[in-house]
């Protein structure tokens, strides 16, 4: 009787402590966080502003966090595949993605993704915000906004736009810009700033929409003239510049993102970890001389604003894509 007894209840004691052992090694392993390299995917090729501000992050992380952070750079499809690479790896917090505008405008821009941008990952944390800069040739004849835009309507076919490529957030500042100030531009879309930066000042198009990085020292060299920011108030960085909305479009604002992803399913305390780790990172000194050459806004906010700001974005920007009849092939 009493073996009949110990076999019926052999399993459940069995089930019972692979329980228990399944979640101390969660635990315990959660408490040695970090033990190993951590690593975070740039989706783009090494050396433009997202690889900067990423390898800018990772230093100053692993100061923090007593480990090793190091940047992977996977590019192609428009950040697709380095997406995607994180968002089937291990959800253990050790593969890392660095979020760009990209993340809320691919969904509205490919008819089909191979992951789901909010299931597949857990936000970490909003890095910092940006913005992009107007510039013309400085032997342009506008000064301003306002002449843009009374030039592009008094010839509606006459006036281009270069942009770093389709889709992009220089690219749908643009064409917020027709769509709000009621103009025609024609885009035309380089591989990168700058050859689109040449052919402003060769006379090929006449404005371009472009990157802060991209632009500073020719205009501070006298090669660029900005006429305005995209952002939503004045930049530190160029505090004599208006905003386009004070310049002549009421409410206009355009601005890209930095922000930090894990896969979906890292545990919680992972998440915190890291999520304090990237706030201090933001408040240091490297930081602060990046948002200068960067034209960069630090943030450092919690996961649910991400979330949060990111869906925000998608939406913004899902009925500019649709107006304008943008898709990438």
């Amino acid at each position: 009787m009493l073996f009949e007894r110990n076999t019926k209840t052999a399993p459940f004691l069995f089930a019972l402590a692979a329980l228990l052992l399944t979640a101390f090694s969660t635990d315990d392993a959660s408490a040695l966080y970090p033990d190993r390299i951590v690593r975070i995917v740039v989706p783009f090729a090494p050396g433009g502003g997202t690889d900067v501000i990423a390898r800018t992050l990772a230093q100053e992380m692993a100061k923090d966090l007593g480990a090793t952070v190091i940047i992977e750079n996977k590019p192609g499809a428009g950040t697709i595949i380095g997406t995607q690479a994180v968002a089937t790896s291990e959800p253990d917090g050790y593969t890392l993605l660095m979020g760009t505008f990209a993340n809320a405008v691919n969904p509205s821009l490919n008819a089909k993704l191979p992951y789901d941008p909010h299931k597949d990952f857990a936000p970490v944390a909003l890095i910092a915000r940006s913005f992009n800069i107007v510039v013309v040739n400085p032997t342009s004849p506008f000064q301003s906004i306002a002449d843009l835009i009374a030039a592009a309507k008094a010839d509606p076919d006459k006036l281009s736009y270069g942009t770093f490529g389709t889709g992009t957030s220089a690219h749908l500042a643009g064409e917020l810009f027709k769509n709000m100030a009621k103009v025609n531009l024609t885009m035309v879309p380089y591989k990168g700033a700058a050859p689109g930066i040449t052919d402003l000042i060769g006379g090929q198009i006449q404005v371009m929409f472009t990157t802060v990085a991209s632009a500073a020292s020719l205009i501070a060299g006298g090669q660029l003239r900005a006429l305005a920011v995209t952002s939503a108030e004045r930049s530190p960085a160029f505090p004599q510049l208006p905003t386009v909305a004070e310049a002549g479009v009421p409410g206009y604002a355009a601005e890209s993102w930095y922000g930090l992803f894990a896969p979906a399913k890292t545990p919680a305390d992972v998440i915190d970890r890291l999520n304090k780790s990237a706030a201090l990172a933001v408040q240091s000194e490297a930081f602060k001389r990046l948002g200068v050459n960067e034209g960069l806004v630090m943030v450092g906010r919690p996961p649910q604003e991400l979330d949060r700001y990111v869906r925000g974005e998608e939406e913004r920007w899902r009925k500019v894509i649709q107006d304008a009849g943008i898709k990438i092939e």
